[in-house]
């Protein structure tokens, strides 16, 4: 727990390398770049999606990439406008820059088809170039978000591929598919944190 509070005091101050996560509790470890054991640490797996333009995504399309991702469902009244609107402030944020792209997986995905999913971007103003929102099988969908991006905070709570999916956690993968932060996709001071944690990434 210590390590834990002495990182949110370090991050204020921009820490010169950011920590690696493994599981739901977010316990922070630190590697050495290139060492045995962060090339083993937990890695996000295979995985193969649609995204709103019908092509498919798949771990491939992130090669070299630094993403953040999250979970959402486009008929979703409450947390999910929040979500996006917060989304789109790293779209502009990094509109420039090829190697940020930006990664929402429906948890509806029946619901959200593809062209549900193009409608849903252009009323948002989402760059497909950007940003990718997928759908896809929802078994794979509901695995990645529980079992390797962790996003839920129900810890010690078993769930079912029938229990909803439903977090506004905001995941920062690295280009070797690695966890390197959990944001709170609602709170814009949170996302600001978020910036300036992707700019001390791209230094690595």
């Amino acid at each position: 727990m210590i390590s834990c509070k002495n990182e949110k005091k370090q991050l204020g101050s921009r820490v010169a390398s950011l920590p690696y996560y493994q599981e739901a509790s977010f316990t922070p470890y630190w590697f050495e770049k290139g060492s045995a054991a962060q090339e083993a640490f937990h890695q996000i797996p295979a995985f193969n999606l649609t995204n709103q333009d019908g092509e498919t995504i798949t771990e491939a399309t992130f090669n070299d990439k630094i993403y953040i991702t999250d979970f959402f469902f486009t008929t979703c009244p409450g947390i999910c406008p929040k979500m996006t609107a917060n989304m789109d402030i790293l779209q502009q944020e990094f509109k420039e820059d090829s190697e940020i792209l930006l990664l929402s997986h429906s948890v509806t995905p029946k619901i959200d088809s593809v062209p549900v999913l193009k409608r849903y971007a252009e009323t948002k103003g989402i760059d497909s170039k950007k940003w990718h929102l997928v759908t896809g099988d929802r078994s794979q969908i509901y695995d990645l978000g529980r079992n390797y991006y962790f996003v839920e905070e129900d810890l010690g709570e078993t769930k079912t591929d029938d229990d909803f999916l439903h977090t506004e956690n905001f995941v920062l993968i690295d280009k070797n598919r690695q966890i390197r932060g959990i944001y709170n996709g609602l709170n814009k001071t949170s996302v600001q944190q978020l910036i300036a944690d992707i700019k001390t990434l791209k230094k690595e």
